[in-house]
This record gives structure tokens, sequence and C-alpha cells, in this order.
């Protein structure tokens, strides 16, 4: 799931707890965000479901964060033409 947060999701949200609930102990899930957890109930509009997501996604997790400046924009900065 790549860039979770970027948009609300609203009545995907029960959708998306499921798929991560099928998911659960099952095989790998892969999330990028550039949300802390704490602000993940933004994205799902549903507290009891953001908590019980996160206690699934967080139970066998590595979370690894990452602190500096974005990948693409470092990137696009080097693609960058001459005026």
């Amino acid at each position: 799931l790549d860039e979770l947060g970027y948009i609300n999701l609203g009545a995907g949200s029960p959708l998306l707890f499921q798929f991560c609930s099928e998911r659960y102990e099952r095989g790998s899930l892969i999330i990028t965000t550039n949300l802390e957890f704490g602000r993940w109930g933004e994205v799902f509009g549903d507290n009891a479901l953001t908590v019980a997501l996160l206690d699934r996604i967080t139970h066998h997790a590595h979370v690894i964060p990452f602190i500096g400046e974005s990948y693409r924009f470092k990137q696009s900065k080097g693609n960058k033409i001459n005026d």
C-alpha cells in the first residue's frame, strides 16, 4: 500500500480493513505513509477501526521510519532543465 493517507478513505475504510485482516498472519504487507500512527484516524474516519487495524499490522511489524528528503524530490532536482 503506497502512500496511505494521501486521501481519506471514507466509505472504503472497511474494505481496506478487511483486506489487511485477511493478510494478517498469512503474508507480508508493506505500507508506506507520511503520517504518524496518531493521525491514521483522520484517514479512516473511524477510531475503533483504526485501532483494530493498527493492532493487526503492527503485531509482527518492522516499522522503519525514514527521516530526510523525499527520494522522488531528490531525484527530480537532478533532472532540472537549465534556462
